[in-house]
């Protein structure tokens, strides 16, 4: 909508309403909010008065902000449903799709996990097209890149959300989880310690890192025993994981309700901008 008007931002997606954002947007006069997310970082403790805000990811964002409930809808990206069909034949019996970080952190190794126990792995780096026909095709998508889980759904994909460090964000998760009526249930894959980052930074950080690793142990308990083969531990998890966790879906009823909530938004934006 305003591509050419750069005294105005638009933020539709992502975890972005955080204390550093006046940082990312410093040229911005005006700035409009759809649907995005708290999380990562302080919370913003005031809103501009030239920030428009229409709706954020669920109520946990919007209790963050104190905001009226009814400002809470859900994330943004279900309404590629409207404009994108999904295919109706699957390839894929399983897909794997890590957060983007930890792919990078990884590299091909990932990739080399799903090839051993026969599963489609999908970087999160790839095209928009690929990332989107691939969870078309899929059965189940085990996810850890959350986006990924919002077009799974999106696309009446069932999925599994995975967790493989501390890093990953359990706000926004059960933030969006929330809006669309699902519990978060995630399962703990053991890191992959020669490729992410082994130390965490900051209290918190630590304790998280702890957690994490408490939880990973406890759902595969003979972990220490095969430490060292640190790969074919992982591929093993996920595979125990893919056959037998408790995959998600949101109901159909449930998913229409919130896709059209986002579009009555979405036309009073337009009249809001003077858009047709």
């Amino acid at each position: 909508f305003f591509d050419e008007d750069e005294t105005t931002t638009f933020i539709g997606i992502g975890t972005l309403l955080n204390q550093l954002l006046p940082q990312r947007i410093p040229q911005a006069q005006r700035l409009i909010i759809f649907s995005t997310g708290v999380g990562y970082e302080q919370p913003l403790k005031t809103l501009d008065k030239n920030w428009k805000l229409y709706c954020v990811r669920g109520k946990l964002s919007a209790k963050k902000l104190g905001l009226s409930p009814d400002l809470a809808i859900t994330d943004g990206a279900i309404l590629t449903r409207r404009l994108y069909q999904p295919s109706l034949q699957k390839i894929y019996r399983f897909t794997y799709m890590p957060h983007i970080h930890h792919a990078t952190f990884a590299e091909e190794i990932w990739q080399n996990i799903c090839e051993q126990i026969g599963f489609h792995y999908l970087d999160p780096r790839s095209s928009v097209d690929e990332i989107l026909s691939t969870i078309s095709q899929t059965e189940v998508l085990l996810a850890e890149a959350m986006h990924g889980a919002i077009i799974a759904d999106t696309f009446r994909v069932p999925w599994i959300p995975i967790i493989t460090s501390p890093r990953i964000l359990l706000f926004k998760w059960q933030d969006w989880c929330s809006s669309i009526g699902v519990e978060y249930y995630p399962y703990f894959l053991s890191p992959l310690v020669k490729s992410y980052p082994q130390y965490a930074g900051g209290i918190r950080s630590s304790l998280n890192a702890f957690s994490h690793w408490k939880n990973s142990l406890l759902q595969f308990p003979n972990f220490r025993q095969i430490w060292q083969q640190q790969e074919q531990v992982s591929g093993t998890q996920l595979l125990k994981i893919a056959q037998t966790g408790r995959q998600q879906l949101s109901s159909d009823t449930q998913l229409e309700h919130l896709t059209v909530q986002l579009e009555e938004k979405l036309d009073i934006l337009r009249k809001d901008n003077t858009i047709y």
